[in-house]
């Protein structure tokens, strides 16, 4: 999303048909197969939300999910589709500013939360405005209630504008918290924060949460690719060139880094994101070239594995490749959608080729994707509904 995503935006001016493109020796139409085998239903349909933004598990055991609000609470309850109550499991709707692409975007749980009770948030907050991630921790009595007292500051880095926050953390196979920040906002990136590597904007970044290191609350693993550089990079940064990458998630079993990077009027891509890479932004829109008009110099960036333009929708939310056991044909493949159009496809790639399936028509605002502890598939969507994928009856 630009978060483009999270809301209903102010991105409407769509659709500038483009042709094919061709890159990483992969032809991308416009329009890709079209199957819808699947449809969607209501996961948990006497539980609703106001403007759920994300949905998690703890990978606890506990068979419990998680449901971030945009205006700065989590929900807990029991993953059963007869379940009828969700519990507030944090409150921090005090400080945290909402509203268009702002507010409480993002939560990750570590391995060890069972031992340490630690999670983590990403959230806006004003005066000056800011992106915060913060460390908080569970109640002692109580597991589904959170310490909203507990909270220590481990980033805080300044938005030029409201929008492009990005908002997605993530811990990697490598045990590194990965945070998704967005280019600053503003049409184009006027600032040019996503090729410089001297700002934390329109980045994603690798740190390790563990330890603390001089003035930081965190420290830098020492393989980061900038780390010791003499040019001022900044050192928490692992891949640059990025938009507005508001979901992305690893892959369980290969480890690959899948990012979903919303575009400006007309391509949304995903990559797969790897140490050191350039990404484009705003060099180029997807395979596209946007910084200068007349022409771009290519060298040494990371084209997409795939795109599609906003004749399909306007705002990519990245997804997971599927490990589930419900639905054997989606198995090891990339499942994401659109904010926009409510359109869900599955995405294979193995290494040098795709193949892009388009797997239902949703109708609702796709805002994020999640897993419960077995592996299976949920939806997030802005009317307030957990949506879960079906076998279409059609």
């Amino acid at each position: 999303m630009k978060l483009k995503i999270v809301v209903p935006i102010v991105v409407a001016l769509i659709a500038i048909i483009l042709g094919v493109s061709v890159f990483q020796g992969v032809l991308n139409s416009p329009t890709p197969e079209t199957q819808h085998l699947y449809s969607v239903n209501v996961a948990f349909p006497n539980v609703q939300f106001k403007e759920p933004v994300g949905i998690y598990a703890a990978d606890d055991q506990s068979n419990r999910l998680f449901v971030v609000e945009q205006a700065g609470l989590i929900k807990v309850f029991e993953n059963n589709e007869s379940v009828n109550t969700a519990s507030v499991f944090l409150n921090i709707s005090d400080r945290v500013t909402s509203g268009g692409e702002l507010g409480l975007l993002g939560l990750a749980f570590p391995r060890q939360f069972n031992e340490s009770g630690f999670f983590y948030v990403y959230y806006t907050t004003d005066n000056p405005l800011r992106s915060v991630v913060s460390r908080f921790s569970v109640s002692q009595t109580d597991k589904n209630q959170a310490d909203v007292n507990s909270e220590k500051v481990l980033l805080q880095v300044e938005q030029p504008a409201p929008n492009h926050n990005g908002g997605q953390i993530s811990f990697g196979p490598d045990g590194y918290l990965y945070i998704g920040l967005g280019d600053g906002g503003g049409a184009g990136d006027p600032l040019g924060n996503g090729q410089n590597r001297s700002t934390l904007l329109g980045k994603i970044l690798r740190v390790d949460v563990t330890s603390a290191a001089g003035s930081l609350n965190y420290s830098i693993p020492r393989d980061n690719p900038f780390v010791g550089n003499n040019q001022g990079f900044r050192e928490e940064i692992y891949a640059y060139g990025l938009r507005n990458p508001w979901r992305f998630n690893f892959d369980s079993m290969t480890g690959r880094l899948w990012v979903g990077d919303v575009g400006q009027d007309r391509m949304e891509e995903i990559d797969i994101v790897k140490s050191g890479g350039n990404y484009g932004w705003n060099i180029m829109e997807g395979s596209l070239c946007y910084s200068p008009p007349s022409g771009c110099n290519q060298t040494g960036l990371s084209l997409p594995i795939w795109e599609y333009n906003h004749s399909l929708g306007y705002s990519v939310t990245g997804g997971f490749v599927y490990r589930g056991a419900a639905f054997p044909d989606l198995v090891s493949a990339y499942v994401y959608g659109d904010y926009g159009s409510g359109r869900i496809w599955a995405l294979r790639y193995d290494g040098m080729n795709t193949t892009n399936s388009e797997l239902a028509a949703t109708g609702v605002h796709i805002t994020s994707f999640g897993l419960d502890q077995k592996g299976e598939l949920y939806i997030c969507a802005y009317d307030g509904y957990i949506y879960r994928l079906q076998h279409s009856t059609a």
